[in-house]
């Protein structure tokens, strides 16, 4: 197991010196920022990113993410110059010695919240998803807006964005998921690179959008599209433990260690049948077992990369919502003791 830290580049408040100060921390998590969805990263990019990390003492192996244009996701005609595209795109990661690379197929959206600075009992604030608040902003009915938005997408573009969609299913987006993964696996078993997928956040559909990467028989299905290690996925409990529906110890043991290739550890508080909150780290603080997941991904023989996930603002700290230094640093640092009491007791 590798510890690993999402690092936003040059302009994140996060330095990587203070990323370099936590204890056990191998490397970091990144990715070109500055160059259009669907087009070829520069080699120059993706080595400054190198170096900048290797000049700290810190490995970058895993670049979260890649998008995946909206394009690919339609299947429109030209999707294929975009899917090429993003075949170069893993083969100059390869190259510059990327191991695991993490994307999603959610359609219009990433991760989705109602509120960035929910309180908490404690006087931190934290994320959080009120189902009920997140329907009251469709953005096809509303001038509202959520976290997690793509904001290159002016109101218009956006609408417009959401009706292409109203033709395509879920059927329609396993297509294309399948196309895509034809593509790319064999470029990245070439170039030395294991494809990640992260789960849909939160795990159902949203505003009559398709998602499928939600729950266990779909994770089973994903992966038999293309039978390869390359095609792999990233663990986030946060996504998945979202949904009551799933339980992640034993779908980890399901799935087994050498599929997953990256895992997102954070915990949660469910509030509702589908509400919830984040949480500090350790199991007490919210509704997911973190001791039982974490024995789970090293009984299943796990030995890819961890980085702690959305961390709470706590002490007085601001920045890039869910990514301040400090929780997730104690994050991991519990993760990291949780890991060693657990291996040291199976062996």
């Amino acid at each position: 197991m590798k510890m690993t830290f999402r690092w936003y580049g040059k302009n994140d408040p996060v330095s990587l010196s203070h990323i370099r100060q936590i204890p056990c921390m191998t490397g970091i998590v990144s990715a070109v920022y500055d160059v259009p969805v669907g087009e070829v990263w520069p080699e120059e990019s993706i080595n400054a990113i190198k170096s900048a990390a290797n000049s700290h003492g810190l490995e970058f192996e895993v670049v979260e993410s890649v998008p995946v244009h909206e394009n690919i996701k339609l299947g429109t005609p030209d999707s294929g110059r975009l899917i090429d595209n993003y075949c170069e795109n893993v083969r100059r990661l390869g190259k510059a010695g990327v191991k695991v690379i993490c994307y999603n197929f959610m359609p219009v959206f990433d991760w989705l919240r109602s509120d960035l600075e929910t309180q908490l009992p404690d006087g931190s604030n934290a994320l959080s998803y009120r189902h009920s608040r997140v329907l009251e902003m469709n953005p096809a009915e509303s001038e509202l807006s959520l976290p997690g938005w793509d904001e290159s997408y002016t109101k218009d573009e956006l609408k417009g964005l959401l009706k292409k969609y109203e033709d395509l299913d879920e059927e329609g987006l396993w297509r294309n998921v399948k196309r895509f993964l034809d593509a790319v696996i064999p470029v990245a078993e070439e170039s030395g690179v294991k494809m990640a997928i992260h789960p849909d956040d939160p795990p159902w559909s949203i505003f009559g959008l398709p998602r499928i990467i939600t729950r266990m028989e779909n994770l089973k299905r994903f992966l038999k599209l293309v039978d390869s290690e390359a095609n792999g996925l990233t663990f986030c409990i946060g996504s998945l433990g979202a949904g009551r529906f799933n339980d992640l110890p034993a779908m980890i043991r399901e799935i087994g260690g050498s599929r997953i290739h990256f895992a997102h550890l954070r915990n949660i508080k469910l509030t509702g049948e589908m509400d919830f909150e984040e949480s500090a780290h350790p199991t007490e603080c919210g509704s997911l077992d973190m001791y039982e997941i974490m024995k789970a991904l090293y009984d299943s023989g796990f030995d890819g990369y961890i980085r702690p996930d959305h961390g709470r603002m706590i002490w007085g700290e601001k920045g890039r919502y869910g990514y301040g230094l400090y929780d997730r640093a104690l994050g991991a640092t519990y993760l990291v003791g949780l890991w060693e009491a657990i291996s040291r007791a199976g062996k």
